[in-house]
Parts: C-alpha cells; sequence; structure tokens
C-alpha cells in the first residue's frame, strides 16, 4: 500500500513561533509515516521531529526570492493533497492556473480567524483580498472553532468542517510542586496588537497593586505600552520579548492566573497551554472559545470590565484558582494534538484521490 503524499504549505525551521507554522509542525510530525509522505518547506535549521521522521522530504529555500520555487513544487509535485495552504504569491497563482486545468489533486485550507476580516483595522486590505484568492479557494474548508465555522458563513457563504487547534500536553503541563508565589501572577500571552487586549493588563496593574502582571509578546504596541507603564510609574508590570517554546512554558507555570482580554480570535493557542499548564484562563466570550468551560475552567467576559470583575474573584480566591486550573488541564487533554492529529489523518484519508486513499 503506497502512502498518500501529503505537500504542507509551511515551513519547518524550529525557530518559526508563527501560530500557524507551529500548527503544521505539530500536525506534520505526528502524522503515520507508514501512511502519510510529506513534503514541506524550511529556510533555515528545520525542526527536529522532522528531520527524524521517516518519509518526510524537506526543501530548502532561500531566505529571499521564494516564490517561484513554492510555486515550482504545487504545479510540478508529486503530491495528492496540499494542505495548509497560506496567502501567499504562489498560492495565488496556483489556485488561479490550476481552474485552467484539469487535475485531481485536492487543496484543504484552514480557516483560524473570524472572517469579517474589513472590520479589524490591523488587516490591511491588500492581506484581505490574498487570502481571499487563496485559503478561500481551496477545495474543502476547515474551521478550528464553531464560532470561526459561523463567521466564514455568515460572510463567504462558505460551508467548512471543524477542527479544533491542538496543544502538546506532554510538553505544557503544570508545576503542581512549585512554591506558591508571593503575590499573585497574571499572564498575558500574545501579539502586542490593539485587538488582542494587552492594554487591559497595563489598566489592572494600579487597581490591583499587590498583584504582578507580566505580559509575552512583541508587536505594534509595545512601545507605547512600555512607555505608558514607565509615565505612570508601574512597578508591577513586566515585560518579555522574544522567548523560545522552553522559556514560554516557564512564564506558565510561573503564573497564577492567564488573562486573554482579545476579542477577535478563532481557537487561541495560548489559551490552551496556559489551561494544559494549569491555568484558570479569562478570556472573552465574544468567539466562545470551546477550550474554556466558563465558571469551571475559567471565565468568560463580555466586555473589558466583565473581565476585571472576574480577575479581581480569581485574585481572591486561591481555592478557586486551584480547583479551575486542575479542571482546565482536565478539559484541554481532549484537544491534544496526538488525537487532533488522529482527525486529520481520517480527514487526508477521506479526502484523498479515491485511487490513492483505496490503496492506503
Amino acid at each position: 500500500m503506497s502512502p498518500i503524499r501529503l505537500l504542507v504549505d509551511s515551513m519547518a525551521d524550529e525557530d518559526g513561533f508563527n501560530a500557524q507554522a507551529t500548527s503544521a509542525r505539530d500536525i506534520m510530525s505526528r502524522l503515520d509515516p507508514n501512511r502519510f509522505h510529506l513534503t514541506t518547506f524550511c529556510v533555515g535549521k528545520p525542526d527536529a521531529r522532522l528531520l527524524r521522521r521517516p518519509a518526510t522530504r524537506l526543501i530548502q529555500l532561500p531566505r529571499r526570492v521564494q516564490t517561484f520555487r513554492i510555486l515550482t513544487e504545487f504545479v510540478r509535485g508529486d503530491h495528492d493533497i496540499l494542505f495548509y495552504v497560506k496567502s501567499s504569491p504562489a498560492a495565488r497563482m496556483y489556485l488561479a492556473l490550476r481552474s485552467k486545468w484539469w487535475e485531481k489533486r485536492v487543496v484543504i485550507g484552514t480557516v483560524e480567524s473570524q472572517s469579517d476580516l474589513r472590520n479589524e483595522p490591523t488587516v490591511k486590505p491588500e492581506q484581505m483580498h490574498l487570502w481571499e484568492r487563496t485559503v478561500l479557494r481551496s477545495d474543502y474548508l476547515f474551521s478550528n472553532s464553531g464560532s470561526v465555522r459561523e463567521s466564514l458563513k455568515k460572510e463567504y457563504g462558505l460551508p467548512s468542517e471543524v477542527v479544533p487547534t491542538g496543544v502538546d500536553t506532554k510538553f505544557f503541563t503544570p508545576a503542581w510542586d512549585r512554591s506558591a508565589n508571593s503575590r499573585v501572577r497574571v499572564l498575558f500571552v500574545g501579539s502586542l496588537r490593539p485587538f488582542k487586549g494587552p492594554q487591559l493588563l497595563v489598566r489592572a496593574a494600579p487597581q490591583f497593586p499587590d498583584t504582578d502582571f507580566v505580559i509575552v509578546g512583541d508587536g505594534v504596541m509595545a512601545a507605547e505600552l512600555e512607555e505608558r507603564v514607565r509615565w505612570e510609574k508601574l512597578t508591577n508590570v513586566q515585560f518579555a520579548r522574544g522567548l523560545n517554546v522552553a522559556a514560554l512554558r516557564e512564564q506558565y507555570r510561573a503564573a497564577d492566573i492567564f488573562l486573554f482580554p482579545s476579542h477577535w480570535e478563532g481557537s487561541p493557542k495560548v489559551i490552551s497551554e496556559a489551561a494544559a499548564c494549569g491555568l484558570p484562563v479569562i478570556a472573552r466570550a465574544d468567539y466562545q472559545p470551546e477550550t474554556v468551560l466558563d465558571g469551571q475552567t475559567g471565565c468568560l467576559g463580555r466586555g473589558d470590565d466583565e473581565l476585571l470583575v472576574h480577575l479581581e474573584k480569581l485574585i481572591a480566591r486561591p481555592d478557586l484558582r486551584k480547583t479551575m486550573g486542575h479542571a482546565a488541564r482536565a478539559h484541554i487533554e481532549k484537544f491534544d494534538w496526538d488525537i487532533v492529529t488522529r482527525r486529520w489523518e481520517d480527514i487526508f484519508l477521506r479526502l484523498a484521490p479515491r485511487e490513492r486513499a483505496a490503496e492506503s
């Protein structure tokens, strides 16, 4: 039985921390090599898991002028399925070309955020148009949450199947036996962009002077937030940038509460990572994250004031933090990458060209 051949439109570089790239690597590294042959791209040093994986072909790309090489693989590569297609010039050209000839290969796209891109000021019109001409032209679309599926249907009338974003629960684990913090530690991890809401932690800092707030990430708001902390002389706010995944895990393990005020999401990886490390999560109800059970594994709120009410409650009650943290860990194990990858394997077998699926 010959394996189904997947071309994964992603980068295998070990230092690539883009959420989509890390998700693609997590899936690829877990696919059964006896049933799936992988081809993907890299620029720098590849993820060690993919180097060790049999039935894996890594295409080395130059640091610049990559489009032609990627497009060549799209057109001439020996693959049955193009998976995780990105918003890129190569994908745009390929998807425009393929409509002009008959071919049996399948294109699978994933949607991982709300589809009303025009309502998010940080998304440029040209980025939205490229996404519409690439990902949305896939043969099959998969959303990573129910709210993302509903948004895609509402905005574009396109159907999709839900497959959640996973988390490595063997890597992201709680530090149940660590010494208690002398001051409650509240953590945010994410891009420092307005819709992510890191400014809420800076707003909360003077309201809770006996609590420490840690903001991990980088982005367009970094300088503004740091300047505000200096101007207001907030000694209980810390910033961290450029952390590798091991250092990020230690930030989760050292925290007591995970506060994620973002209002425009799909299924944020950072929520799952925090829950896997045993943290109660405070997030917005806007996008109905399945990874947070309101009142059980954390708290969902509709606005900033409601989020701060939940924060005040969790700061005051270590018993509730502990109960929710244990529940969060138990719940998030249902989203382990091993489980999610088995779902992707079933999907690839179902959608592969019939003669190849029959062989497998």
